[in-house]
């Protein structure tokens, strides 16, 4: 199965035009899916996707302190540390290994956070996500989507945990981001990132 297609189909998936599955096989419907969104985006004097070839957005967490270390200034093309402060290592265009099988055309954005976290029984550890991590998190991606034409959807803006549920590409065991400030304990990765989706939709009416 190709995650060149899948890519393909997610992106129509964000545009609003439903490809059917995202399995990585170019049938009926996702023809009709690309033809249709194709379609939408000329009429805006837009093409498919930017040229960069940027479509997504990935969140993560390092699993560490709450400044970045050598590795994930390596790793990611954002970052972001327990005060809010950003930083960018790289452009969002530069090769990247965030996201396994699922780098091409995603821009790798990470809160430095959650070094000594444990899922079950939860334990958020020595450096748990800040809320002024959340905010930033919110205003880079924002950003990013203003600059590389990526819609806000579950398609395009999601977190690492979420890959696997939604693009259908497969992890390791990985549960970033499905905790924020305020939460109990972990929840369910989309519900999680519908929150975090709802913050840059905010950002983004500004």
């Amino acid at each position: 199965m190709s995650y060149a297609i899948r890519a393909r189909q997610a992106r129509c998936a964000a545009l609003g035009f439903w490809p059917g599955p995202l399995d990585g096989i170019i049938g009926p419907r996702t023809r009709e899916a690309e033809a249709a969104a194709l379609a939408s985006q000329r009429a805006k004097g837009l093409p498919f996707q930017h040229p960069t070839g940027l479509t997504r957005i990935h969140w993560h967490w390092t699993g560490g302190g709450h400044a970045p270390s050598a590795t994930d200034l390596r790793a990611y093309h954002c970052v972001i540390s327990g005060d809010g402060s950003v930083r960018w290592p790289v452009e969002p265009t530069a090769a990247r290994s965030h996201t396994l099988n699922a780098n091409g055309g995603a821009i790798g954005i990470a809160v430095c956070a959650m070094a000594g976290a444990r899922e079950r029984p939860f334990d958020r550890g020595r450096a748990p996500i800040t809320p002024a991590q959340v905010s930033a998190l919110a205003r880079e991606t924002a950003r990013m989507c203003r600059a590389y034409d990526i819609p806000v959807s579950r398609w395009s803006t999601l977190s690492h945990a979420e890959v696997q549920p939604t693009l259908g590409i497969a992890q390791k065991a990985k549960w970033d981001i499905t905790w924020l400030p305020g939460m109990d304990a972990p929840a369910d990765p989309i519900s999680v990132g519908d929150r975090l989706r709802d913050l840059v939709a905010r950002e983004l009416s500004k």
